[in-house]
């Protein structure tokens, strides 16, 4: 701020020279407070001068509306909305979104850094304030091949620039118990910046958990259970409450917000597709969940904001207060949280559920071709096996996790998998394309239940690599072939022609396209997958494919490299 801007805040906010704009007639929820006090906002550039009488150079009647402050998601991948950072500020903020920390871990697990030099560019074409933290885990295992590997010598440039709050969600949490010597090289990178470091420990406690903690992990989304979130709250650490696409903890977890441990909750989606924010909204969405289940509104709206810029460091933010960063949201009611107008930084930019600025797209031409496959032809999912009893990744409905199952199949005189129409088992591959390695790893799935055709995506957590699963190597083949025709995303194939796809230029991740338009897409694509390919009714057909190659999820998964045990976290052999 220059000194003749801070004058002109003073003076607006003393009454003596008029504001630029003055908001009247509307309820202001105090998060300071909790109270909820009638009255006018004085705005001054892009900062609240005050609150009380003002004059105003342009005046705007709220009609006794609430106004809130911006909403602050505290975590998500924008990656996993299938649209670029453009399109996802069109989408959220008419939902009150005017802030996001975003982790663009897919992105870089794909491109590298070069990734977040293209998500922290394209940032700049939205309204919505996209803050970024840096990948912490890339790869996220060492169990494949990713486009990139970031240690800390990787780091220390990205670490310390503007709009980096920190390093990611740190998934290795075993590495940080063991004191692992690459890992706190990562820690120390970030801790010498006096950054933030984010987190992700499922499961852990006791002592183990302390460990964690005691590296001054801020935070954690993944809390399944209250006992895990008061867990974590009495070690310091900040909870994320979740609600996204595949993930719904916040009905469980709000039980366990008390007037003593609010301050330390937050509001987040972690992953959110264009169908859940188009049909159900953003953080909106979540504010409706936490008064159904009780809550009080001001102590949610408290969440949403205050508590997540505090906890991220956001000082500037989070409240209608003077010297405040003019975010504010219109609310019809503290029930449906229906958004009558947005203002960003001073400036509308929402109305009724309209996107106003202009948007300016960013030349995604530095994560184009991402899609780099070497050596492929159906040749590579021949499997050449000895025996007939093997290792099966079996599907458990509702969710990622896996069954590892043996099962008995029918063999050539080639030792080559012969489908049973009437058994639901089929051959499932990973094919590697980032660094032309050739890599292609086969094994079997069971509970997917296509039996026509062929299913390929780009899309494979974290990895990124192919994953392609049908009922022939010619289906598989072809799929393969059509998703690398099109720069990754999703095809679906039968009797040898496409039958759907979703192209997605975007580091084989994203679409550059509507949210609209992905919408349709996936809605499209996943009709085909149940009517024409058969697919089981029970499965989510591209969300359950995706993770069947994430090996840090049990109990068995596969990847470029191999048929990798979770449990054991080893690679096993296909035949059992």
């Amino acid at each position: 701020m220059k000194k003749e801007e801070l004058k002109k805040l003073i003076d607006t906010a003393a009454g003596r020279i008029p504001a630029d704009v003055v908001i009247q007639n509307c309820k202001i929820v105090n998060v300071f407070s909790g109270k909820i006090v009638e009255g006018n906002i004085a705005i001054c550039g892009d900062q609240i001068a005050g609150i009380g009488d003002y004059e105003g150079k342009e005046v705007i009647d709220a009609g006794g509306r609430y106004a809130a402050p911006g909403f602050i998601d505290s975590h998500i991948h924008i990656e996993s909305a299938y649209v670029s950072p453009e399109e996802i500020g069109r989408l959220l903020v008419p939902h009150g979104g005017t802030t996001i920390i975003a982790d663009p871990h897919e992105i870089v697990n794909v491109c590298g850094i070069r990734g977040l030099d293209y998500m922290m560019e394209a940032a700049k074409g939205t309204k919505l304030d996209i803050k970024y933290v840096l990948p912490s885990c890339v790869p996220a295992t060492p169990f494949e091949h990713a486009g990139a590997v970031i240690n800390a010598p990787e780091m220390e440039e990205p670490i310390k620039r503007d709009g980096i709050l920190g390093l990611g969600e740190f998934m290795n949490f075993p590495g940080v118990i063991a004191a692992d010597e690459s890992v706190l090289d990562k820690l120390m990178t970030s801790k010498e910046e006096g950054k933030i470091i984010d987190g992700h420990g499922p499961g852990i406690t006791g002592k183990e958990l302390n460990a964690y903690a005691s590296a001054r992990i801020l935070a954690d989304h993944e809390c399944s259970t209250v006992e895990e979130m008061e867990d974590r709250l009495e070690r310091g650490m900040y909870i994320l409450l979740r609600q996204g696409s595949a993930c719904h903890n916040l009905r469980t977890l709000i039980k366990g917000v008390t007037p003593e441990n609010s301050r330390r909750c937050l509001l987040c989606s972690d992953d959110r597709q264009p169908k859940t924010i188009l049909h159900e909204g953003h953080l909106d969405n979540h504010l409706r969940i936490c008064v159904e289940e009780g809550l009080d509104p001001v102590t949610a709206i408290r969440m949403a904001t205050l508590n997540a810029a505090e906890c991220f460091r956001l000082y500037d933010r989070g409240a209608i207060a003077p010297g405040y960063r003019a975010d504010i949201v219109l609310l019809d009611d503290l029930n449906d949280f229906h958004v009558n107008r947005v203002w960003i930084a001073g400036e509308l930019t929402a109305e009724e559920g309209r996107y106003l600025p202009e948007i300016q797209f960013h030349d995604i031409s530095s994560v184009k071709g991402s899609v780099v496959v070497k050596d492929f032809s159906k040749e590579k999912f021949k499997m050449h096996l000895k025996s007939g009893h093997v290792n099966v990744i079996g599907i458990l409905p509702g969710g990622v996790v896996t069954k590892k199952e043996t099962a008995d199949i029918r063999l050539d005189e080639n030792g080559e998998f012969i489908r049973d129409p009437e058994t639901d088992i089929v051959k499932v591959a990973v094919v590697e394309r980032h660094q032309g390695t050739g890599n292609v790893a086969c094994g079997f799935l069971k509970g997917y239940g296509i039996r026509e055709g062929a299913v390929a995506l780009s899309v494979a957590h974290d990895s990124h690599n192919i994953i392609v699963v049908g009922v022939s190597d010619e289906e598989m083949e072809f799929a393969v072939n059509s998703l690398i025709a099109q720069e990754g995303g999703i095809v679906l194939v039968k009797e040898g022609k496409v039958i759907e796809s979703m192209p997605m230029p975007i580091a084989g991740l994203m679409s550059d396209q509507s949210g609209e338009w992905v919408d349709q897409k996936l809605t499209d694509i996943h009709e085909k997958a149940y009517s024409e390919l058969g697919i089981s009714g029970e499965v989510e057909p591209v969300m359950t494919l995706c993770f069947m190659s994430l090996a840090v999820i049990p109990e068995v998964k596969l990847t470029d490299m191999g048929l990798f045990d979770v449990t054991t976290f080893s690679f096993i052999s296909t035949e059992a």
